[in-house]
């Protein structure tokens, strides 16, 4: 079973963060959603409030196998503004771990270095911001151990790619049809 931690700061999309939780939970993974605030209760883009499992600051991701980032402008934002998050990402990344991100979350990777030959996807106007990396228009993206996808309606479809990577085809594929995906 995957352990998996899904880092959640104000202003995040709501759609990309929980969709990721709920589907890889479902497929049997071990989820930390993560505030990367100094509260457990994240406001989301859309002024959705919910709650976080624990605070990143206190995470040990040594234990973990993956790192999500949603999406959202002001989330991403906080997110940069995180040093423990981008070193989460980098460490992760060394490690062949996987790192997923999602909308405007993979600029957190391309402004970080990480996406150096690797072939990604974001929310569509934001490709400028995918330095290193050859940006395509696909719904979601899987190179070497990096998994990308473009926003809000293919949040399910990154969320079930990223079970595949790490649970298997067999419990991804379970857990769409039981989706209707």
């Amino acid at each position: 079973m995957s352990k998996v931690i899904v880092i959640m700061a104000d202003g995040c999309e709501e759609v990309e963060a929980l969709t990721v939780v709920d589907v890889l939970r479902r497929g049997g993974a071990t989820v930390c959603a993560a505030s990367a605030g100094d509260s457990l209760d994240i406001q989301g883009a859309h002024s959705i409030i919910f709650k976080a499992d624990a605070l990143l600051q206190d995470i040990k991701e040594g234990d973990f196998d993956a790192v999500v980032i949603p999406g959202g402008m002001g989330g991403r934002n906080n997110i940069l503004n995180t040093p423990k998050a981008i070193d989460i990402c980098k460490k992760f990344k060394e490690e062949g771990k996987i790192v997923a991100a999602i909308c405007a979350g993979p600029t957190v990777l391309g402004r970080n270095g990480l996406l150096k030959g690797i072939t990604a996807t974001c929310y569509p106007s934001l490709e400028g911001e995918l330095e290193g990396c050859m940006a395509v228009s696909d719904i979601v993206v899987k190179d070497k151990n990096i998994i990308t996808s473009q926003g809000p309606a293919t949040a399910m479809a990154f969320a079930v790619e990223l079970l595949k990577a790490l649970e298997g085809e067999e419990t991804a594929a379970s857990v769409a049809k039981g989706l209707l995906l």
